[in-house]
């Protein structure tokens, strides 16, 4: 028999309901938000592979399209390799669950969210969370849950919770942030919600703002936090028991004693490739000399010496107050960049921070290059697009080259996100934009230093933004009372610490953040310290950036297509076709031009070739001419009849030459005079208010086409 769990959540009924399906699995809920419907699984083996010392987590989102009432495009009808948004989706619910299993548990774990209805209301992504935790919850898998999701926007001034896709569109930001019970609490209430992760967009927003918005989202997650306590008192499995081996303080000893000295060396190396050099050298002779061989002995070793790895990084920033690389901790990397590295991109940079380096470039198409996204909730027409690879050689690695994956994904939305604010609209700028971003060598901040790239190839590249935008990643070290916020951190820091927060924006705010904490105890004042000292950093981030280019260039590159925008009436668009196409295929094989043709009229046509550009907008012009009164024209004749001919004076536009006008003295025919398919002068004397046209020949004759 199924249970059913209610509550209200952003104004709209919410409910979980378990013991209704996947019953083998370890944990299973069906989630209800309005007629959105989201089934969760979770399962876990209860074994572990050998050698295996972490988390082997999978997380997969899938939309089916039978969710919305609708078919699979493609040959085979059926869904497929994941899109964007399942793959955004299944990395937010992963970055949110995956610091929440306790340490040493090291079994296969497998969550999979799957879109079974869906409206155009209630968002699935907070659905697909909330279905997670609650799945986790009620399973014996330990988890240290409950979280739970929300999307927050910011409406006239106002913060809401879960608005619909429509009003998003309303919205100056658009937050999607997940919390988590913590107890005991620190604020005198029943439980503390502390913020997990974050990721989002805004309008260039206040960091005050910001700081509000999570407070607001935090505090709104309440309803389905203790919804899912209800749960879990009610139909919740006993956890399973986690072993993790301590060793005891002797081993401990031995293995610092013999590792600490030159793993102290080795973080001395401000080098990324010599320090790691170094790092796994002490690591293997340590493993080596104390484990003799023995694999289970081997393991153990190796976990101490992450540990002291860990400890020794934690130790010199928290109380020698140094790092690595010895800057203090608000200090930004050495930043160099430079414009135009590719001449035949439309626009490129390479900018460089630290051991990180993106090369960056553009380039501009016409609105047939455009990406069609197709979702369940239907089509998107991408016109800017930013792709984000990392290659393995970047990292001193030699690794098969692969296809995206769902870092590559990630890290080139949020980057995207970042820049999409600042770009001209399209009546402004009518080019589909894409920025592809290489990045050469990476120790921290790769898809920040994609971020400063991109602005600096779309600056170089003559696109008109309206600002600079830069990014920064911020780390956080807290032990007790002692806090180290960190600007700009290292590859290193984001392993040991206890927070990664990249925050892209303007001088004037922020575009897009991304967040992931590894504690408890991110307070709000520590929030707003990070958000000021991310702001500190991005704007002097700006000022190097505008150092190497200060503003977009006065015209795009030569090697760029010129995209000239003329408008016809709607009733026009047939004729500048033509019967299957025929007016098109004749204009771009006569001028060599790229021309799309919009529904509302809108005709594009671009060409790197002035010269053939403006051949096109002339004969599309002469397509789409309408008779002017007075105006000479040269004709066709079309067909005669006994009062006169109709001849062609434009495509698809016809007049009555009638016989009276055909010449200067009386005729008997008129095909004594003109012939079906003769050129003809003809001037027009009338159009009349039904479009009728009357034609004269005699008093075009001897006279000049104007």
């Amino acid at each position: 028999m199924s249970n059913v769990f209610s509550t209200d959540f952003a104004g709209r009924n919410f409910t979980i309901k378990t013991n209704y399906v996947a019953a083998q699995a370890d944990g299973s809920t069906l989630v209800y938000y309005g007629d959105t419907v989201v089934l969760v699984t979770a399962v876990s083996l209860k074994s572990v592979r050998e050698g295996v010392d972490f988390l082997p987590l999978t997380v997969d989102y899938q939309e089916m399209t039978f969710a919305a009432g609708k078919i699979p495009g493609g040959f085979f009808k059926r869904e497929g390799r994941p899109n964007e948004r399942e793959i955004l989706t299944s990395r937010i619910i992963d970055r949110a669950i995956r610091p929440l299993f306790p340490k040493g548990y090291y079994s296969e774990t497998q969550m999979v969210a799957t879109l079974l209805s869906m409206d155009k209301e209630n968002d699935a992504d907070v659905a697909a969370m909330i279905g997670a935790s609650a799945a986790l919850g009620i399973s014996d898998i330990p988890f240290k849950g409950p979280i739970a999701g929300v999307r927050v926007g910011r409406i006239n001034g106002e913060l809401v919770a879960n608005a619909s896709a429509e009003k998003m569109q309303e919205s100056e930001m658009n937050l999607f942030l997940v919390g988590r019970k913590v107890t005991p609490s620190r604020s005198g209430r029943p439980y503390d919600v502390e913020l997990v992760m974050m990721e989002g967009e805004a309008k260039e927003a206040p960091e005050d703002v910001i700081v509000d918005a999570i407070k607001f989202g935090l505090e709104a997650v309440r309803p389905v936090i203790d919804l899912q306590d209800q749960v879990r008192k009610q139909v919740g499995r006993a956890k399973r028991s986690v072993e993790e081996e301590t060793p005891d303080e002797a081993f401990i000893a031995r293995i610092r004693e013999a590792a600490l000295p030159g793993l102290k060396e080795g973080y001395g190396m401000p080098r990324k490739l010599e320090r790691y050099a170094k790092l796994a050298e002490v690591r293997e002779s340590v493993i080596k000399s104390i484990s003799d061989g023995d694999a289970a002995l081997a393991k153990k070793v190796a976990s101490v010496i992450e540990h002291l790895e860990s400890r020794i990084l934690r130790d010199m920033i928290l109380l020698e107050k140094k790092r690595i690389d010895g800057r203090l901790s608000t200090e930004i990397r050495p930043i160099s960049s430079e414009v135009g590295v590719l001449p035949r991109a439309h626009g490129s940079a390479l900018f460089n921070r630290g051991e990180t380096q993106a090369l960056t470039a553009l380039t501009l198409g016409t609105s047939s290059d455009e990406q069609r996204m197709d979702y369940v909730s239907g089509e998107e027409h991408r016109s800017f697009l930013l792709h984000y690879n990392f290659p393995p050689y970047s990292v001193g690695e030699a690794k098969s080259l692969r296809s995206p994956g769902r870092r590559e994904i990630g890290h080139g939305a949020l980057a995207r996100k970042a820049l999409v604010p600042v770009l001209p609209p399209p009546e402004q700028f009518p080019y589909t934009i894409r920025i592809v971003s290489e990045i050469l060598s990476s120790n921290g901040s790769s898809s920040m230093a994609t971020v400063c790239g991109g602005i600096l190839c779309l600056m170089d590249g003559g696109v008109p933004v309206r600002d600079i935008v830069a990014g920064i990643a911020m780390g956080l070290l807290k032990e007790g009372d002692d806090v180290v916020i960190l600007s700009d951190i290292l590859g290193d820091e984001d392993h040991a610490g206890d927070m990664d927060f990249k925050v892209c924006g303007t001088e004037k705010g922020v575009t897009a953040m991304q967040m992931d904490i590894k504690i408890d105890g991110l307070t709000e004042d520590i929030l707003r310290k990070a958000l000021a000292q991310a702001r500190d950093g991005r704007l002097f981030i700006i000022g190097k950036i505008r150092e190497t280019l200060s503003a977009p260039r006065s015209d795009i590159s030569l090697y760029a297509p010129r995209i000239t925008t003329v408008k016809v009436k709607e009733d026009q668009v047939r004729t500048v076709i033509g019967s299957g196409g025929k007016n098109i295929r004749q204009i771009i094989s006569e001028t060599g031009v790229t021309i799309d043709v919009e529904d509302d009229g809108t005709v594009t046509i671009a060409s790197a070739d002035a010269e053939a550009a403006a051949r096109a907008v002339a004969m599309v012009k002469w397509l789409t001419e309408e008779a002017e009164v007075g105006k000479i024209y040269r004709g066709t004749v079309k067909k005669i009849v006994d009062f006169g001919a109709f001849v062609e004076i434009l495509p698809g536009t016809e007049g009555l030459l009638h016989i009276s006008q055909i010449a200067k003295e009386r005729i008997a025919k008129v095909t004594d005079v003109l012939q079906e398919g003769d050129e003809v002068m003809v001037k027009v004397l009338e159009v009349d208010k039904q479009g009728k046209i009357r034609l004269s020949r005699k008093e075009a004759l001897g006279a000049e086409i104007k």
